[in-house]
């Protein structure tokens, strides 16, 4: 059978942002191609959920397999300080009396194959271990891309619209020069798994812990009960305080991280370490556009954010949803223009900003949700609401009034003024 080369949509990367839309678009009517460079399944980082994703999984129709799946129930996050005092949990049914109060934590090689899979099976035609060479522009009109097969063939497919779903390699806001960088957002991350670790009996055993480090590192780790009595634990921080001087040995300075914070050591007790250390340096950035002439940019190919609230999936779904509204009115207006597909770009950059407004908060030397909720007890239904990804919702900016009394809440990473991008300077501690 010859291979069909000509369709509505294609999906430049299968994670799941592009996994989203691709399903999103098959399962309802149009006609999708996704390329994903790797071969499902591969380790990924990035395994809590937020509860603000449930409306997006079930359009997608996926609800009924993440019910059906061994991954953990989360109902909750709960932060404690550099001394090991903890909060009270933030159970998100305190906001939101619904099932959607409560979220998974996925071990990500397994959900992203899920993800993947549910694609193909709504329509879209999967190519994996594809890489794509380059996009396809006639003028500034993108219409298609040159894919390199598993065969070693070059091929040429065409569709009315491009999506690029590329990751941090982000082929299309490299290629035009729209990144930006958040200049205050820079960490060294390192991690590992963990099994037999300790986990609570009760409903915070699912939580996410958010447990900072010591003074000056301007840091936290992570802990994070997955399936199969796995945990996964990471360490962020400023890279001068994690990594710089401290050699190459990366097993030795995780574990004297460990040793500083005594809310993880005593949590991992006895468990055993069952993977290798990872590290990576994570850039906060956006895309100063999020649409061109016949594409468009999701997931971290748009932007990406520091991972204290676990926002990574929880964006990438809502941009993928909200890209493929723009894609089916693009359709129905015969209108592939960057006016059309970018219109959501501004209720985008708003829900971003908010969690970033958060992000910067807690990297208040000295701030505590603890203190601020002392002293303003109204607004802790507003910080669940943050928390479980609710960032489009009117007012929930309104907590950042109050909490500025606790710390610098930033200006926008940048603004569009008169069709010109202009990048904000952020203000100091």
């Amino acid at each position: 059978m010859e291979m069909k080369t000509k369709y509505d949509v294609i999906v430049m990367g299968g994670g799941p942002a592009g996994s989203t839309i691709a399903s999103i678009l098959a399962r309802e009517g149009r006609s999708v191609v996704l390329f994903e460079k790797a071969k499902f399944p591969r380790h990924h980082i990035g395994e809590s959920l937020m509860t603000d994703t449930y409306q997006t999984f079930e359009r997608m129709g996926l609800l009924d397999k993440l019910k059906a799946s061994p991954f953990v129930r989360k109902y909750s996050v709960q932060f404690a300080n550099p001394a090991g005092k903890e909060s009270r949990p933030f159970y998100f049914f305190e906001a939101l009396h619904h099932e959607s109060a409560v979220t998974w934590q996925v071990t990500r090689a397994q959900f992203d194959l899920m993800l993947l899979e549910h694609a193909a099976e709504q329509g879209a035609q999967v190519y994996q271990e594809t890489q794509i060479k380059q996009v396809l522009f006639d003028g500034d009109r993108a219409y298609g891309v040159e894919a390199l097969m598993t065969d070693g063939s070059l091929k040429t497919f065409e569709a009315s619209v491009v999506v690029d779903a590329t990751g941090q390699s982000a082929m299309l806001s490299n290629k035009f020069g729209w990144r930006v960088r958040d200049p205050k957002l820079k960490k060294a991350v390192l991690y590992s798994y963990f099994k037999g670790a300790h986990r609570e009996k009760d409903l915070n055993g699912g939580a996410t812990l958010v447990l900072r480090t010591p003074k000056g590192s301007n840091g936290w780790f992570w802990y994070i009960p997955l399936d199969n009595d796995i945990t996964s634990v990471g360490v962020v921080a400023d890279p001068e305080y994690l990594v710089k001087g401290r050699g190459q040995d990366l097993a030795k300075i995780f574990n004297e991280e460990i040793e500083k914070v005594q809310s993880v050591k005593r949590r991992i007790g006895d468990g055993e370490r069952v993977d290798r250390i990872y590290s990576i340096l994570d850039y906060s950035y956006r895309s100063t556009h999020n649409a061109g002439n016949g594409f468009i940019l999701i997931g971290d190919a748009y932007g990406f954010l520091d991972p204290i609230y676990s926002s990574g999936v929880l964006l990438a779904l809502k941009m993928a949803e909200l890209a493929a509204d723009r894609i089916h009115d693009a359709f129905n207006n015969n209108d592939f223009s960057a006016a059309r597909l970018g219109e959501s770009q501004e209720k985008l950059d708003k829900g971003i900003e908010s969690m970033r407004k958060l992000v910067y908060a807690f990297y208040n030397e000295g701030f505590s949700f603890s203190q601020f909720l002392n002293k303003y007890p109204e607004q802790r239904v507003n910080i669940i609401t943050l928390l479980m990804g609710d960032v489009f919702k009117d007012g929930v900016d309104d907590i950042y009034e109050p909490m500025a009394d606790f710390a610098v809440i930033p200006p926008p990473l940048y603004e569009h003024v008169n069709g010109d991008v202009v990048v904000v300077e952020q203000a100091s501690e």
